[in-house]
């Protein structure tokens, strides 16, 4: 039995790939606080729905799914609960696994997780270390729950914060750069819609090559980019506008907050006595 606390944005895309992959309903259980959302989650997935504690004797893995800032209280909640023998898999940022460790009573095996949103189109980069206690079938544990919806890498512990701002964050980034994109081709003239369709297809045509060729990013640009050509005299004003350093900065901003947040995760702010639902609005993670 697989429990997920916490149905925020993360913790649901994870609850519906684990049925798209062929996990069945009764195999599944979530946490939330409030009946609306229960019933919600009953209607749409057909799952057993409970409180956190509950949750935590049925299963013997636990995705703990909820905002950093309630993790303290989550755990706090669900400690005398907990088999010995339970995997325990968070997916909040900033979390490390000695915090989780260190506040349950019995030596469980901890896997920390960075996951993202394009999960909801099994398409997520899932990257995980192992915590106290985890050793290779946990890993291997992990790893299935999360294969059916994208792809999943191994990394120490200590690159997980930077995790969390480059693939954590990633799809932000993309999306803001596709934005920026359209937004020039409208003021060039063009209409929105066909805009749109032409920079996703760029895009996702550009990932596939990436991917698919093993080439290095740097090798595929050149490709395109002839000797006095449009491409370069586009390049050159990235360049000139610091785009990369922008880049940089902006994901060392977020692996920054990514710490923050870790460090915040022991003092919960008001209305965090319930955490084990953030809710349809978010997780609250990245």
């Amino acid at each position: 039995m697989i429990a997920i606390l916490g149905t925020g944005k993360m913790g649901e895309a994870l609850l519906s790939g684990l049925l798209r992959a062929g996990r069945p309903p009764a195999a599944v259980v979530a946490a939330v606080r409030r009946e609306d959302r229960a019933a919600e989650l009953r209607e749409r997935y057909g799952v057993q729905v409970t409180d956190a504690t509950s949750a935590a004797k049925m299963a013997d893995t636990l995705v703990l799914a909820v905002k950093p800032q309630d993790m303290a209280v989550l755990l706090m909640e669900i400690a005398p609960a907990v088999p010995s023998g339970t995997l325990v898999i968070s997916v909040a940022a900033g979390i490390t696994t000695a915090f989780i460790a260190h506040r349950l009573p019995v030596q469980v095996p901890v896997v920390r997780v960075m996951s993202n949103t394009p999960v909801l189109v099994d398409e997520a980069m899932s990257v995980i270390s192992a915590g106290p206690y985890a050793d290779e079938e946990h890993l291997r544990r992990a790893e299935e729950l999360l294969r059916p919806v994208g792809k999943v890498l191994r990394i120490p512990e200590s690159q997980q914060d930077a995790a969390t701002a480059l693939s954590g964050s990633g799809p932000a980034y993309v999306y803001y750069l596709v934005e920026s994109m359209v937004d020039a081709a409208i003021l060039l003239g063009m209409a929105r819609g066909a805009a749109l369709e032409m920079v996703t297809q760029a895009v996702y045509g550009a990932a596939t090559m990436l991917r698919e060729s093993g080439e290095h990013p740097v090798i595929l640009r050149e490709a395109v980019t002839s000797p006095g050509g449009t491409t370069i005299s586009a390049i050159r004003e990235l360049e000139r506008h610091g785009v990369r350093a922008a880049f940089l900065a902006a994901i060392e901003a977020a692996r920054d907050r990514g710490r923050e947040l870790g460090a915040d995760s022991g003092r919960p702010g008001p209305g965090a006595a319930s955490p084990a639902a953030a809710g349809p609005g978010g997780d609250g993670r990245q």
